[in-house]
């Protein structure tokens, strides 16, 4: 079976609680974390956006568990910046820091002022940051003049071993060409045929035998009614696919687009069961796809009650 991590959603919890939640996850038995990186929630009602990188390195220290970040580079954050956190959480924090580079979204990338760039282009963009970011890593003075620029960058505090820079990928097509370049593969649950497709593109394009993960996105409360009320609430701005997820500038914006989501919808999106048996049986179907790390990430804005009785009952049945 993979190992089963918690997902850090700092669109929806404070990171004091965070920090609460991820020390409860490590001692109810979850072997990883995994953190967004945000500067703005999703909605008004999961309201909280806090800087991951500084809480990075509050939960590195507090737990023993390796941990990982979802961020995009070229945009918000400058690639040389990116490479500097990673090096410096990496040399306080040997073999336990990974993050997992992508394209980004506008609702967060938008407070730069600068415009949004097509896909292709920002695509192109993440490339150029991958090569600045592993260059800076090892050791190199960098000077890149191109979708980004880089001049005469050099990064005087390094770790012993750069950490593994995993790629980002929701389509077959991008999945695809992320094997060309990282150390690992990242994506979210879909339908259990697209999630063989993503795969399998990762490997032909160069990821065979390299780590893969699974982001999964779950609802759960002792009563199903309840399960599905928090994942209406919490999360029916994020129904959405491609591009409108990543085009949509604010939350207003994201609300309206959600007007009309039903409750029932969100079970196309969301594993919503008061069943622990039954959330049980879904990660195991997940698994036998293939991934080596399976991040639960409980789309409620409250943690505890569900980090113990995922401890308690589901963990031990995988």
């Amino acid at each position: 079976m993979p190992a089963v991590g918690f997902h850090a959603s700092h669109e929806q919890v404070p990171p004091g609680k965070l920090l609460t939640a991820v020390r409860e996850a490590e001692e109810a038995g979850f072997s990883r974390g995994l953190s967004s990186d945000h500067f703005s929630p999703w909605s008004r009602r999961q309201g909280e956006s806090g800087f991951a990188w500084s809480w990075l390195g509050a939960a590195l220290q507090v737990t023993a568990l390796p941990f990982g970040v979802v961020t995009a580079p070229g945009q918000r954050y400058h690639p040389a910046v990116t490479a500097q956190a990673a090096a410096t959480l990496t040399a306080m924090f040997p073999g336990r820091f990974w993050m997992a580079l992508g394209t980004g979204e506008f609702s967060n990338e938008h407070i730069t002022g600068a415009g949004w760039p097509s896909k292709l282009q920002r695509k192109a963009r993440l490339g150029e940051c991958v090569t600045v970011i592993r260059d800076l890593l090892a050791g190199d003075v960098v000077d890149h003049d191109g979708l980004v620029r880089v001049d005469r960058a050099r990064l005087w505090t390094l770790p012993d071993a750069p950490p593994e820079l995993f790629g980002a990928a929701v389509s077959v097509e991008t999945a695809r060409w992320v094997g060309s370049w990282a150390d690992g593969l990242i994506t979210v649950t879909q339908p259990h045929e697209t999630l063989r497709r993503v795969l399998e593109a990762f490997r032909e394009g160069g990821g065979e035998g390299k780590p893969t993960a699974l982001q999964i996105h779950l609802s759960w409360a002792p009563v199903e009614d309840d399960a599905l009320r928090i994942a209406h609430e919490q999360w029916r701005t994020n129904i959405f696919g491609p591009p409108l997820s990543w085009d949509v500038a604010t939350v207003e914006e994201f609300d309206e687009a959600a007007r009309h989501v039903r409750p029932e919808d969100m079970r196309e999106v969301v594993l919503v069961s008061a069943d622990l048996g039954r959330h049980a049986a879904w990660l195991r179907e997940l698994a036998e796809l293939g991934f080596d790390d399976l991040y639960l990430h409980h789309v409620g804005r409250e943690q505890s009650a569900f980090i113990e009785a995922f401890g308690a009952e589901v963990l031990p049945q995988l």
